[in-house]
């Protein structure tokens, strides 16, 4: 058994096990984009990026290729993470913004604009369609070509394939073509149609993760208790982080309590 530590919590893992298979088994989640469940790991969109080691050598990886080594320091949710995801977030949108797939994702990590050359492609290049023909359907009828910019997917040579059933496997299991978006100005690269709430605990100082994982966030807002003179005064530890119990928007005065204290607290939102 391989022996690390997710977001501060000891697990063990089998060996050969990846570090998005270890966060799913604690509950973590992990935005993720070209991985598939029954499909070979490709990290090819970076998406499910997190940061591991400590201090000036801690480094990116895409978890869904990293396997778990004894004694490693993951975190799944810190600035860090989060700046990379809206980056790449962005570099998608560059690419195919009618993507339903993509649009939700800029929603729920709250990208709200786009900063690259517009393109309108009808491809990421995840490598969805290829492993689901070559390793589910067993054609192999579909694969990438060429490279750089010139990437693309297509038959070999450029022929129509003699062993391709016509199954729409590809089309299934393409975050492009399963679902477009209808957002009412196509000139834009981002919707924002199914924006939602995005964590503030991240950008308060003195926290540089996530403090919790509900999706969707309900803007829990982190308050010391010397900063809020507004609220109940807590119990426990003064400096200790604070909790909402109401839910709704952040910058509202609200009840909070210390997160000490949350097995002992009804935080059900009101």
């Amino acid at each position: 058994m391989i022996n690390l530590t997710i977001n501060g919590l000891n697990v063990s893992v089998e060996k050969g096990t990846t570090l998005l298979e270890a966060a799913q088994y604690l509950g973590f989640p992990i935005t993720t984009l070209c991985h598939m469940e029954g499909l070979s790991p490709y990290g090819a969109c970076r998406l499910c990026v997190v940061e591991i080691g400590t201090g000036p050598k801690s480094k990116l990886v895409s978890s869904c290729t990293y396997r778990a080594e004894e004694g490693l320091q993951v975190r799944t949710a810190s600035q860090r993470v989060l700046r990379a995801r809206k980056m790449i977030i962005e570099l998608l949108l560059a690419s195919c913004p009618q993507s339903k797939t993509i649009q939700d994702l800029a929603s729920a990590h709250g990208v709200r604009r786009q900063r690259f050359r517009q393109e309108h492609e009808d491809c990421i290049l995840c490598g969805r369609c290829v492993r689901m023909c070559e390793e589910q359907m067993m054609a192999k009828a579909i694969g990438f070509t060429h490279r750089g910019s010139k990437r693309a997917i297509g038959t070999p040579f450029d022929v129509k394939s003699d062993v391709c059933r016509q199954c729409g496997g590809c089309i299934y299991v393409c975050p492009v073509c399963e679902l477009r978006c209808t957002f009412n100005e196509p000139e834009k690269a981002v919707c924002g149609g199914c924006a939602n709430l995005t964590p503030p605990c991240v950008e308060k100082q003195d926290f540089n993760d996530m403090m919790c994982y509900m999706d969707p966030c309900v803007a829990c807002e982190i308050r010391d208790r010397n900063q809020d003179a507004g609220s109940h005064a807590p119990r426990g530890n003064p400096s200790a982080p604070t909790l909402c119990v109401n839910g709704g928007d952040a910058e509202r005065r609200r009840q909070c309590v210390p997160t000490e204290d949350r097995g002992n607290e009804d935080i059900s939102t009101t």
